[in-house]
């Protein structure tokens, strides 16, 4: 899946054509919310079960939406990149994905912005298969295997790729392969279908669990994070077309407050009060005890506050720049992929 489908998509949608919606009908699950009063906005996330974009669902479930006089519709997308899809053709309002992705976009002549930081770290781990812990020791050892992604252009496509690359491998010279998360790919490992495979919580704690997988590299932790990327690398954010935030900045002001809240509850309230207000279908595969434990586990992931890490965007911009296409060789202006004049409206 091409990253430069954004582009063509953002076209499509210009001139009707719909196709771009019987996908979405196809590969994202029912929109969750969404019925009431109250001013509607669509979001769509790139895994709405995984802990890292936990905020979205839990925003809902304690219902600052409502209190906000918004009426969320949440949609379920396997990957950021065909999130951004969504948004670019007019389908959604806004998506719940890394930021870096606003940084690609502008390289490819479009223009998004990140409205609210939730992640100041990845929460990415890389996991390899039991039966190459001796011959997978890191990423220099890359060349020639099978790496799972969610999703080609996802950003773990970008982190893979700027891993192989820091670590003397050629990224052409592997091969990356889309398996999502959670059942797929604990298949696509159980079936050896990939070597290695970078995933969040709490499909890491369910691999580890089955001793199915050993960890090569773990960004749930500043530290982690730094030493794989070289930096703060902001992720998890709500972005939105540059377009739609001029033209709704109330409604963008509703939704950081909403959010700005949950982040603050975050910090106040145990992984285990935490996990009890989260669907049950979002720890079934792992168990509530290990969910709990993975989310304990990870909990600094989280952004406190909401503004964007001052040094993080440089980072996020290093690592496409040292190989994505879309970005290498441009000019790209980064006080233009995020603001945070929403959340210090939020907080004052």
């Amino acid at each position: 899946m091409p990253r430069n489908r954004w582009l063509a998509l953002a076209i499509v949608a210009a001139i009707g054509v719909t196709g771009c919606a019987n996908k979405a009908s196809q590969t994202s699950s029912a929109p969750t919310g969404g019925s009431g009063s109250g001013t509607p906005v669509s979001i769509m996330v790139g895994g709405l079960n995984k802990q890292i974009y936990l905020p979205f669902m839990l925003t809902q479930r304690l219902g600052y939406y409502q209190q906000e006089g918004l009426n969320v519709s949440l949609q379920d997308e396997g990957a950021g990149i065909d999130a951004t899809t969504q948004m670019l053709a007019g389908k959604v309002n806004g998506v719940g994905g890394f930021y870096d992705h606003t940084i690609d976009l502008q390289g490819l002549g479009q223009s998004a912005e990140s409205v609210v930081s939730m992640l100041v770290t990845p929460g990415e781990v890389e996991l390899c298969r039991n039966d190459l812990k001796d011959q997978i020791k890191s990423p220099a050892d890359w060349k020639g295997r099978t790496l799972g992604i969610t999703d080609i252009g996802s950003s773990t496509d970008y982190l893979t790729q700027f891993l192989a690359q820091k670590n003397g491998v050629d990224p052409t010279s592997i091969h990356r392969l889309g398996v999502q998360a959670g059942a797929t790919l604990i298949g696509a490992m159980t079936h050896k279908n990939v070597d290695c495979a970078m995933t969040t919580e709490p499909t890491v704690s369910q691999l580890l669990a089955n001793k199915q997988a050993y960890i090569l590299l773990d960004m749930r932790t500043a530290a982690g994070a730094a030493q794989a990327l070289g930096g703060e690398y902001p992720a998890t954010s709500l972005y939105m077309m540059t377009s739609y935030v001029q033209k709704n900045p109330q409604v963008v002001q509703k939704l950081v407050n909403a959010y700005v809240k949950t982040l603050k509850w975050i910090q106040t309230h145990t992984a285990a009060e935490i996990t009890d207000q989260m669907p049950a279908d979002y720890y079934s595969g792992a168990g509530k005890d290990a969910y709990i434990q993975a989310l304990n586990n990870e909990k600094g992931i989280y952004n406190p506050t909401g503004i964007m890490p001052p040094n993080g965007p440089p980072t996020d911009l290093k690592v496409l720049q040292s190989f994505n296409p879309d970005v290498k060789g441009k000019t790209i202006d980064l006080s233009k992929t995020y603001t945070d004049q929403f959340v210090q409206a939020a907080t004052q």
